[in-house]
């Protein structure tokens, strides 16, 4: 039973900088960590025929329009944190990349930085880094108050996972019923390619979510990605209450909290596998197996008696 704690992914040293490739940046040879990254990525179609690039790095333009207004949308969550990877990203002034620097992220190294984002803004210019291409720029709330461009963010994504567009349309609330619960809770016994998501402390899925047992059970619940981590689940009332294992009903979850990232630990909560409530079917994201729907017994006489049974409040009751 692993867990993640706060681990992240880190894509190490940056491509070596180099004239006549966009932005700068030499390509990479064989599996180095722009090609990881351009795997992982979306690629717009849009950008292909724009024909822009775009320079990660200090004293470099993009170019573009500032949209009008940036403040953030009133349905604004908490912010969310995510990695960064390459070197030398600049954070401007406003939602133009070709505004003044505030600052810089990954200043000598790659993925030093790690970004929380509580809005992002959709500039209606795509601007592209190696493969990966985006049209809105994040507002952050850390390490330093700014705008990003989106591509500098390592995420399988063209936009950042839970985090509202300004105009836009606001993002998934969290579990919106026990069964979309369950629904997607199941979407990650087939995900990769007919077969389950792989177990990581480190990687996060092409959902934007983190591969561990909590980054599962956030993606589950339709939390703000990479996921809250298994004491954040416990702890939090904003997301959860404590309730009795006669509660438990479809959705809920249980939670050992306690110890280190190798032994916290949480499921999904589906059904009673019999009346006298002997065991039961849950989902899980466990370590050496991906993801899972089996019987168990944490939480039961005579299973893990370190699991505490927890309701979401967002079903409201």
């Amino acid at each position: 039973m692993q867990d993640d704690g706060t681990t992240h992914r880190a894509h190490g040293t940056s491509p070596a900088e180099t004239p006549g490739t966009p932005g700068g940046k030499a390509a990479p040879a064989g599996g180095g960590p722009a090609l990881r990254r351009t795997v992982l990525r979306r690629v717009l179609p849009s950008a292909a025929a724009a024909g822009i690039g775009v320079a990660g790095f200090a004293g470099a333009a993009y170019g573009g329009q500032a949209p009008t207004g940036t403040e953030a949308p009133a349905a604004a969550r908490q912010a969310a944190g995510f990695p960064t990877w390459g070197t030398r990203w600049v954070v401007h002034a406003s939602a133009d990349v070709g505004s003044p620097s505030v600052g810089m992220l990954n200043t000598s190294g790659a993925g030093q930085d790690r970004i929380t984002a509580d809005y992002q803004v959709d500039t209606g210019r795509t601007v592209c880094e190696d493969s990966a291409c985006s049209t809105l720029m994040a507002h952050l709330t850390g390490p330093v108050s700014g705008f990003l461009s989106v591509v500098a963010v390592d995420i399988p994504q063209d936009r950042l996972p839970g985090i509202p567009v300004k105009g836009g349309p606001p993002p998934q609330q969290p579990g919106t019923s026990r069964e979309e619960v369950l629904r997607r809770a199941a979407t990650w016994l087939t995900a990769d390619d007919g077969a389950q998501v792989p177990y990581s402390q480190e990687k996060v899925w092409k959902d934007g979510y983190r591969q561990d047992c909590s980054g599962y059970a956030s993606m589950a619940l339709g939390l703000p990605a990479p996921g809250t981590d298994t004491v954040g689940l416990a702890t939090s009332r904003a997301l959860t209450r404590p309730i009795t294992t006669a509660e438990l009903e479809p959705g809920d979850l249980l939670i050992d909290a306690d110890g280190t990232s190798d032994t916290r630990h949480v499921v999904i909560f589906e059904k009673w596998n019999d009346a006298a409530h002997r065991s039961y079917t849950a989902y899980e994201q466990r370590g050496g197996h991906g993801t899972d729907h089996r019987s168990l017994t944490y939480g039961l006489p005579g299973g893990d008696a370190e699991f505490t049974p927890y309701r979401p409040v967002a079903f409201g009751d």
